[in-house]
């Protein structure tokens, strides 16, 4: 793992596997807290490139985005 600038990773390089498969680096794992069983957003664009996110991280924006607080978020977990 390299620290580009405070807050900027680089994890190094993984290989995708027969089925499309491939293994988050433990060190981006431990630094984004992912662990079994997370759900993971993964976006794309054909010119910046693949991100994946932790899809609970975007569900807070959303709500934020649409101006739930925290008895939106409260509705949303039931």
């Amino acid at each position: 793992m390299t620290e580009i600038h405070k807050g900027k990773y680089m994890f190094g390089t993984v290989k995708v596997g027969e089925r499309g498969q491939i293994v988050i680096p433990k060190e981006a794992r431990d630094v984004f807290d992912i662990k079994a069983g997370d759900e993971l957003l993964v976006l794309g664009d054909k010119e910046k490139g693949i991100a994946i996110v932790k899809a609970d991280f975007m569900k807070k924006l959303a709500l934020k985005i649409l101006g739930g607080g925290e008895k939106s978020d409260k509705n949303a977990q039931e």
